[in-house]
């Protein structure tokens, strides 16, 4: 175990990559690329707090009351969402669920299989248990994830990994995006202050309906002062894999992840780019998620299962009983001199 901007962790590396995982709450902090020097995922502006370590009384003022603040202390780079995608709901927020769920606020257990990395958690509000291993490739990294349902009963569920990108990867008006999107739609409602999307418009990736008129190339990193939102995207059921991939001019860097689409058919664009004003973002916060799926809206257990599907895709996912599912997708890291049009 070691140390990642004060956080204990456990890291894996080889001559190309290096990768550092959270013990409490799973977060994949970074994933280093030797030859740029550079890590394309979110660090928050704001300190890093153990998850275990959070009481409301105490961090109420730094990383804000409601129920996502705990994960808000904690979070970093790509963290999962599990079993839900989005907020509880009032009364499991009383029962002390957090939004996007148990996966992203437990302790690990850390142990090595091969030249595997192996994290273990329960979830004791959810009833289940969650396995991931990461293992490195050349210029990859693989990761295999899976979810056993304790319960005697069949469960829907949210997962999502959600992978966020940050600074100094990401650019205003610079890092360009790539992905096996399709049928896409602005989320429904209000997301921040400066949204600039048509609430709840529906669209062909990558252009999506402005609220003054016209489009937005979602390929580019929004370039104002100010901007927020969010849009989900279908991934293409023609392609056996998914994929996102995005692109630093300025470090000829290129990054992204690949999955089975017909593990994870959803690819939730999130914006963040100096807009929420609240403890903790303060205005500071330069990020963009690219969170792929089972379900394509952050949204309550309720709602999701209330939505049932869009496009005519489900927006979850069953865990039977007693069961156990497992899914394989990698991320990779390699220099470059223009984006990559596909991924294989």
């Amino acid at each position: 175990m070691t140390t990642y901007q004060g956080r204990r962790c456990a890291s894996i590396e080889n001559e190309h990559l290096r990768v550092s995982v959270l013990q409490e709450g799973g977060h994949i902090a970074e994933i280093f690329d030797r030859e740029t020097r550079v890590n394309p995922l979110w660090t928050p502006p704001w300190t890093s707090l153990e998850p275990s370590a959070f009481d409301p009384g105490k961090h109420g003022r730094a990383y804000g009351s409601g129920a996502e603040a705990k994960l808000l202390a904690g979070i970093m780079g790509h963290n999962l969402c599990l079993d839900i995608f989005g907020g509880p709901s009032a009364e499991e927020a009383s029962a002390g669920l957090t939004v996007h769920g148990e996966g992203s606020v437990v302790s690990y257990k850390v142990s090595s299989r091969g030249d595997a990395l192996i994290f273990r958690a329960k979830l004791p509000q959810a009833g289940m248990a969650f396995e991931r291993s990461i293992e490195l490739g050349e210029r990859s990294v693989i990761i295999r994830e899976s979810v056993e349902n304790l319960t005697a009963c069949d469960r829907p569920i949210g997962w999502t990994q959600h992978v966020t990108l940050g600074p100094p990867f990401l650019k205003r008006g610079a890092t360009e995006f790539r992905a096996s999107a399709t049928l896409s739609k602005v989320f429904e409602g209000e997301f921040g202050k400066h949204d600039y999307l048509q609430a709840g418009g529906e669209f062909d990736w990558p252009h999506a309906p402005r609220i003054a008129g016209g489009t937005a190339d979602l390929r580019v990193m929004n370039g104002d002062r100010a901007s927020s939102g969010f849009t989900t995207h279908l991934m293409d059921p023609a392609r056996e894999n998914a994929f996102f991939v995005a692109f630093s001019p300025a470090k000829r860097l290129a990054f992204g992840y690949v999955w089975k689409q017909a593990d994870f058919p959803w690819l939730g664009i999130w914006e963040e780019n100096h807009s929420r004003r609240q403890a903790p973002w303060k205005g500071k916060t330069l990020a963009r998620g690219m969170e792929f799926g089972v379900s394509p809206i952050p949204e309550s257990r309720r709602q999701m299962i209330e939505r049932g599907r869009l496009f005519g895709v489900p927006t979850y996912r069953w865990l039977p009983a007693k069961s156990r599912i497992e899914v394989q997708y990698r991320a990779f890291a390699t220099p470059a001199d223009v984006i990559p049009e596909t991924i294989g």
